[in-house]
């Protein structure tokens, strides 16, 4: 299997990511048991003998619809 651990500023956010999409403000993360997420950020490196993605940030990552 080809599934892949995600970091954001070097501390590793997801594991088992089967796709990473693009969007206007970061990536869309979907893994194999998780929901989906999406985090802002921008792609620093992809390991693919280690199966690690590395993201750096570009705006805080807060969930979405909480109080401020």
């Amino acid at each position: 299997m080809c599934q892949a651990k995600v970091y954001l500023d070097g501390n590793k956010i997801m594991e088992d990511v089967i796709w990473l999409e693009p969007t206007q403000d970061g990536f869309l993360l979907r893994s194999l048991f998780d929901d989906a997420r999406e985090v802002n950020g921008r792609l620093e490196s992809i390991d693919l003998l280690k199966h690690q993605v590395r993201l750096a940030s570009t705006a805080p990552n807060e969930p979405r619809g909480g109080e401020p």
